[in-house]
């Protein structure tokens, strides 16, 4: 593979240059979520060059991924394939020299560390407030910049966070004002151009970042709405505080410390929810497919999950004993279902 003639048009950009493309093929990037935003971040990013990508991702591709989705296909949804193998697939097609690392499991503080430690940067393409504060501690901890990005509608938003610059606050800092202002795609929907903007922003940082180009980094949130065609930079700096738990002079990185056992919950846009083993017994492929040929229940069994119909409700087990139940939007609803079924 002639890589001189592959990065060409790259590297005549100046402040890439042959030395940036030499850091972009030795350097490691995490990407929490392989959805909207992961996939196309993920692909941006492969083909400038970047020598490994770690790819993190609970779910499976549905048909109703497809209109944002970029590395999917009909093919995909059929079968139903884990995102992070379809992604991996797809990737490899792009460019057989990269590297890719997947990890098809809820990103808990135990992977998430883990994933910090192993990379130069992270790319959070999640849709909770929860897992990114997971990935704000771990970047913390390990001194390792992450890149924020949020869409939802036709709007999207973009920061880094930088652990070693005292100056500027990190995720945390920002909650009291975060939160008045997240919608999400269950209420709001979602556009493809938006996605693909707020990605191009996340991995024009990245590439700034990892080509040692610190200084052309953003130092102000962007947020923009590309369907009514505004744009603004929001000042944060003044937002630090000295006595945040996760950038403040006693650090305590409360995400990685909570027990991690139990992380139910409902998923955005997906009138569905998700059970994982602490939320009760752990429960195995070969007994879920038992018992579902026992009650004659509608079921087929992949190499990654098994798909079971129960109560009008379409059931979703993973190996490692999650669950998703579709058509179920209450967690204590969806824990009735669960002992209903399997005592």
């Amino acid at each position: 593979m002639n890589k001189e003639s592959r990065y060409a048009k790259q590297m005549q950009f100046e402040p890439i240059g042959r030395e940036g493309q030499q850091r972009l093929m030795q350097s490691r990037v995490a990407i929490i979520g392989c959805g909207a935003l992961g996939s196309a971040a993920a692909e941006l990013l492969v083909r400038a060059g970047v020598g490994t990508i770690h790819l993190a991702d609970r779910d499976y591709v549905e048909m109703s991924n497809l209109h944002r989705q970029q590395l999917f296909t009909e093919a995909d949804a059929e079968v139903m394939n884990p995102k992070v193998v379809a992604a991996y697939d797809r990737l490899k097609a792009i460019r057989s020299d990269v590297e890719v690392m997947t990890y098809a499991e809820h990103v808990d503080a135990m992977l998430m560390e883990q994933l910090a430690a192993q990379c130069d940067l992270i790319i959070d393409a999640t849709d909770n407030f929860e897992t990114r504060l997971l990935i704000n501690d771990a970047a913390y901890r390990k001194g390792v910049p992450w890149i924020y990005g949020a869409c939802v509608g036709s709007t999207g938003r973009v920061y880094p966070f930088l652990p070693d610059d005292k100056e500027a606050p990190c995720f945390r800092c920002l909650l009291p004002t975060l939160p008045s202002v997240n919608a999400t795609c269950e209420n709001a929907g979602i556009i493809a151009p938006a996605v693909q903007i707020t990605a191009s922003y996340q991995c024009s940082e990245a590439l700034k970042w990892l080509t040692g180009e610190r200084k052309a980094m953003r130092r102000k949130m962007l947020h923009f709405d590309v369907w009514n065609s505004g744009q603004m930079e929001i000042g944060i700096l003044r937002m630090k505080n000295g006595q945040c738990m996760t950038c403040g002079e006693v650090p305590s990185f409360p995400s990685l410390s909570r027990d991690q056992a139990d992380k139910s919950a409902v998923l955005c846009g997906r009138n569905a929810v998700q059970l994982m083993p602490g939320a009760g017994r752990k429960i195995t492929l070969e007994e879920a497919e038992k018992l579902a040929q026992k009650l004659k229940l509608k079921h087929k069994r992949t190499p990654y999950f098994m798909e079971l119909h129960y109560e009008g409700n379409r059931w979703m087990l993973f190996e490692q004993g999650r669950l998703i139940i579709h058509g179920i939007q209450d967690m204590e609803e969806g824990r009735r279902a669960f002992h209903r079924l399997f005592g």
